[in-house]
């Protein structure tokens, strides 16, 4: 088949992305001989410290330029985003698309089920499927705001790096949860930073921006959790089925679900698809589409003069009692209560 084109990864630490994620043992970088000649290992690794400082300070400089306020702002180039916030915020609920989030300053976690997720310089988060999840910034200031980059991971760009590759070890993958925090390593920094100055020059976006976005695709596939990545692009995999699922569910959300459905069309036993299912989201189908529903259903009552019996409706609820139930459940207080206490905090 020939020679791979991607290195093979080691399987990644079940600690290291665990339940509860701080910040990781920044991975030691590959050095040539005249460098450890020439420096002891504190020296070496003082030196990259700084660049990598240099790099990080340049995003946070970037993200800043780009961005007008708190908030999630979409760039001149597709998939990037910039996200700023000057204040810490209350856990908030939303689905995550398939993404890698590089955080420059500040810290964050994210909730899925019992599992949490903590990150800060220089670590990443990956989303690997649409998930929903609690979020909440737990570490800015008005002089020192959570900084991160969002970037769209495209399955179709994995497939590519993969079919090139020639590796058929990649399809031996196990299913994994679809979120993970990982160390950025130097070279996905840069090839990071380098997307980012694009946006100095917008006239270079369409010819360089694709093959930027492609190189960070290879540094993700070539680390820690390459092997978990990969598995949303291989055909066939208990992971692309299950993602497959997921974008069906989302399209259907007002519909009823019925898993032994589900399970037919992943071409799954009921007992298989339900494990693989709760391997990649922590939840049921049925505990999946129920958060999904209620994230939308909040999202709606926040974005407009919306009652609570019309927010059930839209979101394939028939009764409004039941959705008032499990509404407060998930979020601590019923539908009205809970956007008039966020509405203030705002």
């Amino acid at each position: 088949m020939g020679e791979s084109l991607l290195p093979r990864a080691a399987s990644p630490d079940a600690e290291s992305s665990g339940v509860l994620a701080y910040s990781s043992r920044f991975p030691e970088q590959p050095l040539n001989a005249a460098w450890r000649r020439r420096y002891g290992r504190s020296e070496m690794n003082a030196e990259i410290n700084t660049v990598e400082d240099r790099q990080r300070l340049e995003l946070a400089a970037l993200i800043e330029k780009f961005s007008s306020g708190d908030g999630i702002h979409a760039t001149a180039i597709d998939g990037l985003r910039c996200i700023r916030l000057s204040v810490p915020n209350m856990q908030l609920p939303a689905v995550y698309s398939p993404s890698l989030c590089v955080i420059v300053q500040g810290s964050k976690q994210v909730l899925l089920e019992d599992e949490i997720y903590r990150y800060a310089p220089p670590q990443f988060l990956a989303v690997s499927v649409d998930l929903p999840l609690l979020g909440q910034v737990i570490e800015a200031s008005t002089q020192r705001p959570y900084l991160c980059l969002q970037i769209e991971i495209d399955p179709r760009r994995i497939g590519e790096l993969i079919a090139q590759s020639g590796d058929a070890n990649w399809s031996q993958g196990e299913t994994t949860r679809g979120l993970f925090v990982g160390a950025v390593d130097s070279a996905t920094l840069e090839a990071v930073l380098r997307l980012t100055r694009l946006l100095q020059t917008p006239k270079d976006i369409p010819m360089l921006a694709p093959m930027m976005l492609r190189e960070i695709h290879y540094r993700l596939l070539s680390g820690e959790y390459g092997p978990s990545i990969a598995q949303i692009a291989i055909a066939g995999s208990s992971t692309q089925k299950i993602g497959q699922i997921i974008r069906r569910i989302k399209a259907n959300l007002m519909q009823p679900m019925r898993v032994d459905e589900l399970a037919a069309l992943a071409n799954m036993s009921p007992s298989s698809f339900h494990q693989h299912f709760k391997a990649v989201t922590a939840m049921s189908p049925l505990q999946y589409q129920k958060r999904l529903r209620l994230t939308e259903a909040r999202q709606i009552l926040l974005s407009g003069d919306v009652d609570a019996a019309s927010a059930a409706y839209r979101v394939g609820y028939e009764s409004a009692s039941q959705f008032s139930r499990e509404y407060a459940r998930m979020f601590g207080a019923p539908p009205m209560r809970d956007i008039a206490g966020i509405r203030g905090a705002l």
